[in-house]
């Protein structure tokens, strides 16, 4: 059973990509059409074409390889100046230059998109778009990424809840187990207690699983104040402080003295501080000795922004780093260092995800749900990050070409110079082929080592 429950997960997943590629392509074939160039390709994969359709000028369908997608517009090439028109088809020029074999390959595959160019497309043509429309139709496949990682995490924030923090108890310390003590302690005897340790405070004050921390220092507790409630802990150290909680519907009213001990850094989010190294930063802090009972709570609508602006930053952080951590990701695939969790992962690697979730005996069917339409969101969420990057072939080295096409239009008009035309992004194709094949080769390592190595979201 558990092994059918995980290739449903992956499936799921892999439609879940196939339909991803698919909405972000739209979202550049919408508008293309929109502003009337002709679109002669609507393709998801890559390859040999397995299925296709054809209606009005555009033909639709599937390629063997479905690692990605495209639209074909017609006019993403301007002529070169000396070549007049698109659509010429005389031979290309040849010249004298130490840069003679790229100019032979931009001529080239000015030639071939000539060769789609039908009677009537003259006015149809990409580069003769105005600048914003050029950038609407390549932000569009980004922005439909980003509107699915809206919903989807919405759909969880909002319908299903977060994980978070509750102000009730989940486990009371018996003692103080000084930091870096803890993992050497058999809780099994005498619940982790040496006779040298201090006693814990919070057991010590009478607090059992299943209390409801309602105010701390005369200030009210609520559901979801747990980081609220830890930080003012930690800032009481060796003071007397009352405290009241509820248990079993009756409420109680005690005085606890948070222990001052040296425990990691907590930042607004309740999560560890760490230095340059990784290593958690500490600080000497109240301390009382206790664990929050962690439930999926149901967010407010205004909560769904926040969280995708989150998630953009996370991803964002990993982009910029790209290539260090793709070589870290392949140093640990060929060694026994081990693999950084939340470093970069293959489609292969989301899918396997995708399908511990839906196998795991120990997780409802709702949390199963939940888990899967997160990873969806973020999935998109890394689509429309990644897509930005301004580099061709992504879309965002279109955008920066077109806005780098109006920045020079601007100059020369300011200071009366002859218009100096649309950027031929043809010329940019030897580095268009290096980063093409950088992210092949980065997709090739990260796929692998999804394979030798997986990352295990449950260790």
């Amino acid at each position: 059973m558990s092994t059918l429950l995980f290739i449903l997960g992956v499936l799921v997943m892999v439609v879940a990509i196939a339909f991803s590629i698919g909405l972000h392509e739209v979202g550049h074939l919408v508008p293309a059409k929109r502003f009337g160039v002709r679109v002669p390709q609507y393709m998801i994969g890559f390859g040999k074409t397995l299925w296709s359709f054809k209606r009005g000028d555009t033909e639709y369908g599937f390629k063997a390889i479905p690692l990605g997608g495209y639209i074909a517009m017609i006019g993403m090439y301007p002529p070169a100046k000396n070549k007049g028109v698109v659509g010429a088809t005389d031979a290309p020029i040849l010249r004298k230059s130490s840069t003679g074999m790229f100019q032979q390959m931009a001529d080239e595959a000015r030639h071939a998109a000539a060769e789609q160019l039908q009677p009537g497309d003259e006015n149809r043509l990409f580069y003769k778009l105005p600048v914003y429309k050029r950038i609407i139709i390549m932000l569009g496949g980004p922005v439909m990424n980003l509107l699915i990682g809206v919903v989807m995490i919405g759909i969880v924030t909002v319908g299903f809840g977060m994980p978070s923090q509750t102000s009730t108890v989940e486990e009371v310390y018996q003692c103080v187990v000084p930091l870096g003590e803890e993992s050497s302690r058999d809780s099994s005897v005498n619940n982790g207690c040496l006779p040298s340790d201090a006693p814990g405070p919070a057991y010590a004050a009478g607090l059992r699983p299943g209390d409801t921390i309602t105010s701390f220092d005369g200030a009210p507790v609520g559901t979801t104040d747990w980081v609220e409630l830890t930080q003012a802990i930690r800032g009481h150290a060796g003071e007397s402080v009352p405290l009241t909680y509820e248990r079993e519907g009756v409420e109680h009213s005690t005085t606890i003295t948070p222990y001052k001990t040296e425990r990691p850094v907590i930042n607004d989010q309740g999560q560890l501080v760490t230095d340059a190294a990784g290593n958690p930063q500490t600080v000497e802090v109240g301390f009382i000795g206790m664990g929050s009972d962690v439930r999926n709570i149901q967010q407010p609508v205004s909560a769904v922004l926040p969280a995708v602006g989150q998630q953009v930053s996370g991803v964002a952080a990993v982009v910029l780093d790209l290539p260090a951590r793709v070589a870290a990701v392949g140093k640990a695939a060929f060694s026994d260092t081990p693999r950084d969790p939340n470093g970069p992962i293959s489609v292969v690697g989301v899918g396997r995800i995708a399908g511990e979730i839906s196998a795991m005996e120990q997780i409802g069917v709702a949390d199963k749900a939940a888990s899967l339409i997160s990873l969806i969101g973020g999935l998109n969420i890394a689509l429309f990050v990644f897509n930005l990057i301004p580099l061709l072939p992504l879309d965002g080295g279109h955008i920066v070409g077109a806005l780098f096409e109006s920045v020079r239009r601007f100059f020369s008009k300011i200071f009366r110079r002859p218009d100096p035309g649309p950027v031929d992004i043809a010329k940019m194709l030897p580095l268009t082929y290096v980063v093409a094949v950088g992210m092949l080769v980065m997709g090739a390592v990260l796929i692998y080592a999804d394979i030798v190595k997986p990352v295990s979201i449950f260790g």
